[in-house]
């Protein structure tokens, strides 16, 4: 499937291997009930191989890229946070939707995904379902914004120093980002996954926070002293990631093994998407029901529109 997808990618490079990567692994997955032995490489394809292909990136980028990159994207990435968060509790209320479910999709649209929603969900006790329909609508509009941005980018006419910083702190997940920016172009990809990993740090301080707050509501309750689990929160892919630009920094990694390494890591990337696309739970997306997926919606269009609102505010991305 990732050759098929690489192939076509390379003939129609508008849209890029990645993008086709995850649209064929859905229509599979849509088409096609996987055996149950697939489901371990699935898993390790869409994200340890993700993961590592992220890490090869970075062999190429200096850490004066990375500090630029990723303090430029602060002011949006910190307002996006702000406006989602704040639209989530009132559009949420008004929709009449649980506390933790719009909390869950506020913190999912803002930061990355499912993998923000796991975190949080481990900390505030979310009830399964709320868990699953939060997925389950953030993931949809993942899929949305790999087949739209990059069209849209063309129409507006985006550099792609612009199209990353929109991509990086607009999309989801960060398969996603990384489908749709490296489908828009590689210097658009490179931009968009450094703004999209400093983004996902913004995990722990949201973590902290609702765990500070557990503990000051519920002092004394024997479950406070529930440990929480911070190896599976801490994104430990990025140390390794800043790790390879450090490397490449020094001069440690030979210029000629830098256009090698960036090939692998696409390649890698294709190969990852298509494990996504093939892990889809389509029932999953239809469980989520009409509110929750309205107000993911609403949450999608605000953050894919304020991103551009602040980025020009702010004259970046030219």
């Amino acid at each position: 499937m990732a050759l098929v997808a690489a192939g076509l990618g390379w003939l129609v490079p508008i849209v890029g291997g990645p993008v086709f990567a995850i649209v064929i692994g859905v229509i599979v997955a849509v088409v096609w009930t996987l055996p149950p032995g697939m489901r371990p490489g699935l898993a390790f394809a869409s994200k340890q191989l993700l993961q590592w292909s992220i890490v090869l990136l970075g062999a190429h980028l200096s850490l004066k890229e990375l500090a630029s990159g990723g303090a430029r994207s602060l002011p949006v990435m910190l307002g996006t946070l702000v406006i989602v968060l704040a639209l989530a509790y009132v559009l949420g209320r008004w929709l009449r939707l649980d506390a933790d479910l719009r909390r869950l999709l506020g913190i999912g649209t803002a930061i990355c995904g499912g993998s923000a929603i796991a975190a949080v969900s481990s900390v505030i006790e979310a009830d399964p379902a709320d868990i699953a329909y939060a997925l389950g609508a953030v993931f949809l509009f993942n899929i949305i914004a790999v087949l739209i941005f990059a069209p849209l980018g063309h129409l507006m006419h985006l550099s792609q120093s612009a199209f990353g910083l929109w991509a990086g702190t607009a999309i989801n997940d960060t398969s996603s980002v990384v489908a749709s920016a490296f489908g828009y172009g590689t210097e658009a990809g490179n931009a968009a996954v450094v703004v999209k990993l400093t983004r996902t740090t913004l995990i722990v301080p949201i973590v902290l926070f609702y765990l500070w707050r557990r503990i000051r509501y519920e002092r004394g309750r024997a479950e406070d002293s529930r440990s929480v689990n911070w190896g599976a929160i801490v994104p430990w892919f990025v140390l390794w990631f800043v790790g390879a630009s450090a490397l490449n920094s020094l001069g440690l990694i030979p210029a000629v093994a830098e256009a090698p390494l960036q090939q692998l890591a696409l390649f890698a990337i294709v190969v990852a998407l298509a494990g996504v696309g093939l892990g889809t739970d389509i029932a999953k997306i239809r469980a989520a029901g009409l509110r929750p997926l309205l107000l993911g919606a609403l949450l999608w269009a605000a953050i894919a529109l304020s991103s551009l609102a602040l980025a020009r505010a702010f004259q970046l991305g030219s």
